[in-house]
C-alpha cells in the first residue's frame, strides 16, 4: 500500500516539475522588453504618413457658442406632469373643428347567463338510445339522454358525436359543448 502512494507522489512531483520547466521556457521566448501583439491588429512600425495629423482636424468647430442652447425645463429627478402645450400649438389646434366623440353603446337587456360548467366526455350507445356523459367542475360524472335535466340546472337538447347542446332549464343560454375527452 505504501508503495502505491509513493509512486503517485513521485508521478505528481514529476508533472509539477515538467510544468514549471514549460512555463519558464515560454517566458524565455518572450522577454519583457519585446512588445506583444496590438489589439487593433496594426504593427508598431506604421509610418507617420498613414496616421491622421492633429492639424487636419478642425478643433475650432468644437468650440461652439454655448448661448445658442436653450435652458432645459426637464428635471429627471423630480416627477411632474408634462409641461403645457405652447400657445402656438394651442392656436393651431383651435382652428380645427372639434371632434365629436360618440358615447359608448349602452348594453340592452339583461346580462347573458354564465357559461355552462360541464365538460363533454363522450357518448354511450345503449339499448334505450344514446346517452351523453359529462364531468362537472367538482370531478363528478353525470349523464343523460336528450330532453333530460342534468345536474338539476341544465337541459340536454341534442347529443352529437363530437358535441352536445345544452341550455338552462328555463330555456335561456343555449350552448354547444365540444368533446374534450378528459
Amino acid at each position: 500500500m505504501r508503495l502505491k502512494v509513493s509512486r503517485r507522489l513521485l508521478l505528481l512531483g514529476g508533472l509539477g516539475i515538467a510544468l514549471a520547466v514549460v512555463v519558464m521556457a515560454r517566458r524565455a521566448d518572450n522577454p519583457a522588453g519585446t512588445s506583444q501583439a496590438r489589439s487593433n491588429g496594426r504593427s508598431a512600425t506604421t509610418t507617420a504618413a498613414t496616421q491622421t495629423s492633429v492639424a487636419a482636424l478642425k478643433l475650432e468647430l468644437l468650440k461652439g457658442d454655448s448661448s445658442e442652447l436653450e435652458s432645459s425645463t426637464r428635471n429627471p429627478f423630480q416627477f411632474r406632469s408634462k409641461p403645457s402645450v405652447p400657445a402656438v400649438r394651442a392656436q393651431a389646434n383651435a382652428t380645427k373643428p372639434p371632434v365629436v366623440v360618440a358615447p359608448p353603446p349602452v348594453p340592452q337587456g339583461p346580462p347573458p347567463p354564465p357559461p355552462i360548467a360541464l365538460k363533454y366526455i363522450g357518448v354511450l350507445e345503449t339499448a334505450q338510445g344514446r346517452m351523453a356523459v359529462f364531468r362537472d367542475n367538482g370531478g363528478d360524472i353525470v349523464n343523460g339522454r336528450e330532453g333530460d335535466i342534468i345536474d338539476g340546472r341544465y337541459r340536454l337538447l341534442k347529443i352529437g358525436v363530437e358535441s352536445a347542446d345544452l341550455a338552462y332549464v328555463d330555456g335561456r343560454g343555449r350552448q354547444t359543448i365540444r368533446l374534450s375527452g378528459q
